[in-house]
């Protein structure tokens, strides 16, 4: 098989199997088309071929056209999960990204909102008219409960039980997990299904419809946030991460409970987690430093 046959069948796998998101699996055929095209460039043919010494200068080769260190990671742990692939259908005998380091990493800290920047967006007055009321929904289930865009725009009806202030998602691998809808977004969805039914097709299943009846979709919901922010007077730019970064932060900020906010995100690694307590610590910081009497020197000093 050549190689791009193997990486098809890779992708495939990765879709049926394993059920990854479709930009999850976007992002694997990416880094290996990239793989692929330095391969045949160089010779080599077959995934046997190729060695650590030789995936090295691969890598090397992508930093000097511009891969920033960010990207160089996700390539090898791509390549490294292809070859789990390979060696598990016996196609090669050794892992060559084993050997293999991408350039250091620096950890950027994630945007967020503080509190009264989020109070006031979503206390904002909201309209009587119903993509103005869904909006405010979806800003604050998106607050309220740290969910991912994906989640937001694949929730159905039968997954909501507001009674609870419960919701079901459906997260990354395919992993179901529960999440809180506290009350205002409780009551922002009420007034949504409420208005929902003038809208939606019949036997459409999804909570959050367009115009024609039909599912919203993710990249739909990307420009209706930021057009309802426009509206709401934010001067910032408002995505679903900054929703999502912003309740974890929030929640992080008053409970300390790392544990906790790792369940409600859905992080299956607790390090991915740990960023949050890294935004903690830099909000303290920039308390102390305004706040302690002794934290700056005076400028009599």
């Amino acid at each position: 098989m050549s190689l791009s046959t193997q990486v098809e069948a890779f992708i495939a796998y990765l879709h049926s199997e394993r059920r990854y998101s479709v930009h999850t699996v976007s992002n694997y055929n990416r880094d290996l088309r990239r793989v692929v095209a330095y391969c045949e460039a160089s010779g080599v043919t077959t995934w046997k071929d190729l060695h650590t010494p030789q995936l090295r200068q691969a890598l090397s080769e992508f930093h000097r056209r511009g891969l920033g260190s960010r990207s160089l990671h996700r390539l090898l742990s791509t390549v490294r999960r292809f070859y789990e692939y390979l060696l598990r259908e016996r196609v090669v005998y050794e892992n060559p990204a084993n050997g293999v380091r991408a350039p250091k990493m620096t950890k950027r800290l994630p945007a967020t909102m503080d509190v009264d920047q989020a109070k006031q967006l979503l206390d904002s007055p909201v309209e009587d008219e119903e993509l103005e009321i869904r909006d405010q929904a979806i800003a604050e289930l998106f607050y309220t409960s740290g969910m991912r865009l994906s989640e937001l725009a694949g929730l159905d009806l039968t997954h909501l039980d507001l009674s609870e202030g419960l919701a079901r998602v459906l997260g990354k691998g395919g992993k179901e997990r529960l999440v809180p809808v506290g009350g205002q977004a409780r009551k922002a969805l009420q007034d949504w299904l409420q208005a929902r039914a003038s809208l939606a097709g019949a036997g459409e299943p999804a909570v959050f419809v367009s115009l024609r009846g039909t599912r919203l979709s993710r990249r739909s919901i990307q420009v209706r946030l930021r057009q309802w922010a426009q509206k709401k007077g934010f001067s910032g730019r408002l995505y679903p991460h900054l929703f999502r970064h912003s309740c974890a932060s929030h929640l992080l900020e008053s409970s300390g409970d790392l544990r906790a906010v790792q369940e409600l995100l859905g992080h299956a690694d607790i390090s991915t987690t740990q960023i949050y307590t890294h935004l903690n610590f830099q909000h303290l910081a920039e308390v102390y430093d305004k706040a302690h009497p002794r934290a700056r020197k005076r400028k009599s000093d």
